[in-house]
């Protein structure tokens, strides 16, 4: 991953969101933690969830939810 300040984040049904690298890693966690299922195979590997929701993070850019969606996320640098 590149330095960046933000994440644009799109979820089905939602309007898009920027979000921290530390906020995004949280909704991962919690989305993972809830639903293992929707881990992809490569991240069984990690054994915590923290660990988990960094890799996705960092090295994938799309969550298939099932039957809730998506969630997609891009790293973005906002000016000032």
């Amino acid at each position: 991953m590149y330095q960046g300040d933000y994440f644009l984040v799109l979820e089905a049904d939602q309007s898009e969101q920027f979000q921290t690298p530390d906020q995004l890693r949280d909704k991962l966690k919690d989305l993972i933690a809830a639903k293992p299922e929707i881990c992809p195979r490569q991240l069984a590997k990690f054994s915590s969830f923290e660990e988990k929701a960094l890799y996705l993070r960092d090295n994938y850019c799309e969550l298939d939810l099932g039957e809730e969606g998506y969630l997609q996320w891009y790293v973005v640098r906002l000016e000032k």
